[in-house]
């Protein structure tokens, strides 16, 4: 191992410590006297680790249909490498240059558009801080205005980026794919990789998990259909930056994005479930009535609830 992937490892190591210690010191206080607690993100926790024991035909069939994705995908990796790559390629074990020469381990040429505001922004946006920046600015914003939507939005997405990001390393590690940059193919895998050694941790895209998970968070509290649409364009970014710029395959995003989508999905979905009627409450339990008024005539209105 060469100084320049230790040096990468022990900086991996510090953002890793860096955003758990955010996170930790961040949700609890921030939530503890209102509604969205950290006692409830413990429950639903539990809950969240519990599902694939409780999948049914629907969700065998998006599994499914997310392997065949990304399997179909993997035919692609290389054509879609070749072509994003002609106008020529900077790496070095995921570190980049923007000149030709050579330094060490550094080789390469730089991308037309490698450093432009799009891809550099794509990036960003699935960058590991920021799950962190959205988490904290909404909740700070929630806090100061006592917005219960805002402190619902931003407790979704610090939720759904740890679940997300958990499990993505937790299958980066297994998996042990080589990053495009390696020049070792698509179908180079080591198995139980090192946590820090980042050169066998492509599949799945972590930046693309992280930007699609925020995105189907946002996209989900906000009502408008074009806005809807407009927030996912940041993820749509960072998918196609962490190919540009030779981090991923194809395949690796889509199966990132799809982890990112479904993973945010369950956690709103978790919080805007209907109440469903406790089967054991008696008849009178389910019955509501209150005064009612109709021109000069009095009465009560009467309800009973049955399902």
């Amino acid at each position: 191992m060469n100084v320049f992937t230790r040096l990468k490892g022990e900086i991996m190591r510090q953002k890793f410590l860096i955003l758990i210690l955010l996170i930790i010191f961040s949700v609890s206080p921030l939530f503890a006297e209102y509604e969205y607690t950290f006692s409830q993100f413990w429950d639903e926790t539990v809950d969240f680790v519990k599902q694939p024991v409780k999948w049914e035909g629907q969700d065998y069939l998006k599994i499914g249909i997310v392997l065949a994705s990304t399997g179909l995908a993997m035919f692609a990796d290389q054509p879609i490498r070749d072509a994003v790559q002609r106008d020529g390629r900077v790496y070095n074990s995921g570190d980049f240059i923007p000149e030709n020469r050579k330094i060490g381990d550094f080789k390469g040429e730089s991308q037309k558009y490698f450093y432009s505001p799009a891809i550099v922004f794509g990036r960003m946006y699935g960058d590991l801080y920021s799950p962190i920046a959205f988490f904290g600015g909404i909740a700070l914003y929630s806090l100061i205005f006592d917005d219960m939507k805002a402190r619902k939005i931003a407790y979704e997405i610090g939720q759904a980026s740890l679940y997300a990001g958990g499990t993505n390393l937790l299958i980066k590690i297994v998996v042990g794919r080589a990053r495009p940059y390696t020049d070792e193919g698509n179908h180079s895998y080591h198995p139980f990789s090192s946590l820090f050694f980042e050169d066998d941790h492509a599949f799945p895209g972590g930046h693309t998990t992280a930007a699609f998970t925020i995105s189907t968070v946002l996209s989900r509290n906000v009502k408008p259909l074009w806005a809807k649409v407009l927030c996912y364009l940041p993820a749509g970014l960072t998918f196609v930056s962490r190919i540009y710029q030779d981090k991923h395959w194809s395949s690796d995003n889509t199966m990132g994005a799809a982890f990112g989508y479904f993973i945010a999905t369950w956690v709103v979905d978790k919080h805007e479930k209907p109440v469903v009627p406790d089967a054991k409450q008696t008849l009178m339990e389910r019955i509501k009535y209150q005064p009612a008024m109709i021109g000069d005539a009095y009465g009560i209105n009467l309800s009973i609830r049955i399902l």
